[in-house]
């Protein structure tokens, strides 16, 4: 029920079928070995799953840094077509409404953090190449992430 949804994030940041089909059979086994530590009270489980998804591709990513990332739209198309028969009506809507939840809290950050925020997580940008694309140091731009990320945290908690 997972596939299609932890294969899109892989492909997007891999942009190449073939090396996300390879980093999503590591993301399982990581899973599998990994799955007595996941915590219910730090966050929804399919949230745990992605986080250890991209994280994973970012790892294949950076092992590759002359690598250059499919941007003609190739893999969006193949992310699209994959079926997706795991999730209900109802799942759906809990689903847009945690988005929608999301959308306003990131909308609420300021200009910078929030661009820094989408590059990482939608884009699946490094801090690094967040950094570097915005001209800012590392340190700096880690510290920006962190602080936004815990913005998010505390505005997701308010309107929950």
């Amino acid at each position: 029920m997972t596939a299609p949804k932890l294969f899109g994030i892989c492909l997007r940041i891999c942009g190449e079928r073939q090396a996300a089909e390879d980093v999503l059979q590591e993301v399982y086994l990581i899973i599998w070995r990994r799955a007595g530590a996941y915590e219910p009270a730090r966050g929804n489980p399919v949230t745990w799953l992605c986080t250890i998804a991209r994280n994973r591709a970012l790892d294949w990513r950076r092992a590759r840094p002359l690598h250059l990332v499919a941007s003609d739209g190739a893999s969006d198309a193949i992310a699209t077509t994959l079926p997706d028969d795991g999730l209900l009506a109802e799942q759906l809507l809990v689903i847009a409404e945690e988005h929608a939840r999301l959308r306003h809290c990131v909308d609420s950050l300021d200009d910078r953090p929030r661009a820094a925020i989408r590059a990482a997580f939608v884009d699946g940008l490094t801090y690094a190449e967040v950094a570097e694309r915005s001209a800012t140091p590392l340190p700096t731009m880690k510290s920006m992430i962190r602080r936004a990320l815990i913005r998010l945290r505390e505005c997701l908690r308010d309107d929950g």
